[in-house]
């Protein structure tokens, strides 16, 4: 009987069952892309789709392939996403510094104020530091800047830096009893804490 070509090459070695099995899928994957090649006229892609159901479905490299074009694609987003937050971040404090020089200008108007009191010989001039500075707060406002801080809510260390405490039995104890500067926020980032004189009961019986 005539030896096959395969038989030929392998030196009439007996394949075994597992082998056999191999050759036998690989042969129904060849006969059926044959059958469809034979069909019809194929197109470039009908080709590829082809190709790639025969030959490249088990594909190992294929597979690693795909999953480092996914990882690329996936860390390219997340690289995107993070350059977008810090350039969003970037912007929303990027004028803190100037913010920051400027917040003893509002101190000292307020000290003007403070200083002017009640006096009626500095009627005019108390109203005209009021309006400047109310000017200048609405300035600083459209920036993002909001103050914080005010006598009478409760002391938070998170937005409270407390100078010292006095006894009352006005207030309840851990409480802001006298502002000595007012905190303010940027963007909802504290750049100063309000300091302030924390109340704590009375030592008098």
């Amino acid at each position: 009987m005539a030896k096959s070509k395969k038989d030929i090459q392998n030196g009439d070695k007996k394949s075994s069952p597992k082998e056999r099995k191999e050759e036998k899928k690989q042969e129904e994957q060849e006969l059926s892309v044959e059958d469809k090649l034979g069909a019809a006229d194929l197109t470039r892609e009908e080709l590829w789709e082809y190709c790639q159901e025969a030959f490249c479905a088990e594909c190992r490299l294929l597979k690693e392939c795909r999953d480092q074009q996914l990882r690329t694609v996936a860390e390219a987003e997340n690289r995107q996403r993070r350059l977008q937050r810090e350039k969003e971040e970037f912007c929303k404090f990027a004028s803190a510094g100037v913010v920051e020089d400027l917040l003893p200008v509002v101190d000292n108007l307020e000290l003007a104020l403070e200083h002017a009191g009640d006096n009626e010989a500095c009627k005019g001039l108390r109203e005209g530091v009021e309006m400047t500075k109310n000017i200048f707060l609405e300035t600083l406002k459209k920036h993002g800047l909001t103050p914080v801080g005010e006598a009478g809510e409760e002391f938070d260390p998170n937005i409270h830096e407390a100078m010292a405490q006095q006894e009352t039995e006005d207030m309840q104890e851990g409480c802001v009893w006298q502002m000595l500067q007012r905190g303010y926020k940027l963007n909802e980032r504290l750049i100063r804490p309000a300091k302030v004189i924390v109340s704590k009961a009375s030592s008098r019986e």
